[in-house]
């Protein structure tokens, strides 16, 4: 990442099309148990040699030996549960110890700002990581409008993002109940150590 997060152009640079397409996957494989087909796109994955580059391969092959109805029950084991799951992938949780707690107020009054709304039908909890990195992809490459400025990217990143989210991976890389998820979790710490890194550097 670079100190402009967009081309002259007014368009996303390739490097944060980049970005935004492994927050929109990570949303996307947190969000639901992956089904035949995201496993088929996972396991299609290749990195390179460096730390990120070698946990997508790890979820590569992981998600090569996997298949819906496992990758469901884990999924089920780690989020749901009965009662609850491994995990509870929420901000308020992780920062406060409860659900529904004040960083979700500021979560939904920064959205409100950014003009977002959640959509009808949908009751989790809007601080859940899945959507977290959902938003951070929209608002790479202005899914929801012009994409933001990298000082706004780095903003929403650090009041909403920051605090909790590699925890939170790190929590699933080594939890029980992870198979698959683990090399998730794997993908998603060695990614926001990069965004921490970057958005450090561009800073200042």
């Amino acid at each position: 990442m670079n100190a402009s997060a967009a081309t002259a152009s007014g368009q996303p640079s390739q490097e944060d099309r980049l970005r935004a397409d492994l927050y929109n996957f990570l949303g996307l494989v947190l969000a639901r148990p992956m089904d035949r087909m995201i496993l088929d796109q996972s396991a299609a994955l290749s990195g390179d040699a460096t730390p990120l580059g070698r946990a997508i391969d790890g979820l590569a092959a992981a998600a090569r030996n996997a298949d819906p109805k496992t990758t469901a029950r884990e999924y089920t084991d780690l989020f749901i549960g009965l009662g609850r799951g491994e995990l509870l992938p929420y901000a308020s949780f992780y920062l406060t110890g409860f659900l529904n707690e004040k960083p979700l107020a500021t979560l939904r009054r920064d959205f409100r700002a950014l003009g977002l709304a959640r959509a009808e039908g949908v009751f989790e909890p809007e601080d859940g990581i899945a959507s977290l990195m959902e938003v951070m992809g929209a608002i790479i490459v202005g899914r929801f409008g012009a994409p933001l400025a990298l000082s706004r990217q780095r903003e929403f990143w650090a009041r909403h993002v920051a605090p909790w989210a590699g925890h939170f991976f790190d929590d699933l890389s080594k939890a029980k109940t992870a198979r698959l998820y683990a090399h998730v979790g794997h993908v998603g710490r060695e990614f926001m150590q990069i965004e921490r890194e970057a958005f450090r550097l561009a800073a200042a």
